[in-house]
């Protein structure tokens, strides 16, 4: 069976954790050369060296690029060097995000504004930036936002109100686009077992109790991994999905069917 993304030059953010580290990884199996983006160098060093035991020629396969996205210098600087790198890009994934909590009594302009700027700002700026190279090649985008994209929980306005706004992103863009030859789609993870809560402030009593919780919020009575959504993820990059646009995806064990359950 031939791999999915045999060819193509993907540009992954937070790739050094979670979701995006998974989909870099996932993208090297199925054959795609990858520019790996996150703040971490340390983080990306070893993603190289996973890299290297996912594919023969992995070493070839992962440009690490180390940039912290918030600053507009570092988008422009890390598109060029993806570019010089891969020699252009066919897929852009968007799955550097933060999650901070608060209700909207206690979220601060400051703190929704920097949701705002990781979860929305970013994602539109790199599909600007990046928006020659998808047009000329056909390419895609996947966007990672989340169940709270398509449902309202409480205590976690700014981030519920930044995924929302990102699968609008994805649906406008979508069909803009579409008669340009791109594709726009999305993934909405339930609870998935990685660092972003605890990234958010959740202490680590507070995280093992919110991951047994969880496993009564979700119906098939369990969190995801990273690898089950980089998996959609590369899917939906593939051409396998090539009449599959404007999609926000659940991927969160029918979490969404429950609500604030």
């Amino acid at each position: 069976m031939n791999a999915l993304l045999t060819h193509k030059n993907a540009f992954v953010t937070g790739a050094t954790s979670g979701i995006g580290r998974a989909t870099a990884l996932r993208f090297v199996r199925e054959g795609a050369r990858v520019a790996a983006v996150g703040r971490n160098a340390s983080a990306l060093a070893e993603l190289v060296e996973l890299a290297k035991a996912a594919s023969k020629d992995g070493p070839d396969r992962v440009v690490p690029i180390t940039a912290d996205l918030t600053s507009d210098a570092a988008r422009a600087a890390a598109v060029d060097q993806a570019r010089r790198a891969l020699g252009g890009i066919d897929v852009l994934v968007n799955a550097a995000g933060i999650l901070e909590g608060g209700s909207v009594e206690a979220t601060d302009l400051a703190r929704f504004d920097h949701s705002m700027d990781v979860n929305l700002r970013v994602p539109f700026d790199l599909l600007r930036r990046l928006l020659p190279d998808l047009i000329e090649r056909k390419g895609n985008v996947v966007n990672v936002s989340s169940v709270t994209g398509t449902r309202a929980f409480p205590g976690v306005v700014a981030y519920c109100v930044s995924k929302a706004a990102l699968d609008q992103l994805t649906r406008c863009a979508a069909l803009e686009l579409a008669p340009r030859g791109v594709r726009v789609n999305a993934v909405n993870p339930g609870v998935v077992r990685t660092g972003l809560h605890r990234n958010g402030g959740m202490t680590e009593d507070a995280y093992q109790a919110f991951l047994e919780r969880s496993k009564e919020t979700h119906p098939l009575g369990r969190v995801g991994t990273p690898d089950e959504v980089a998996a959609a993820i590369a899917f939906l990059a593939s051409d396998q999905a090539g009449w599959i646009t404007a999609a926000t995806l659940p991927i969160d064990g029918g979490r969404a069917e429950t609500c604030a359950r």
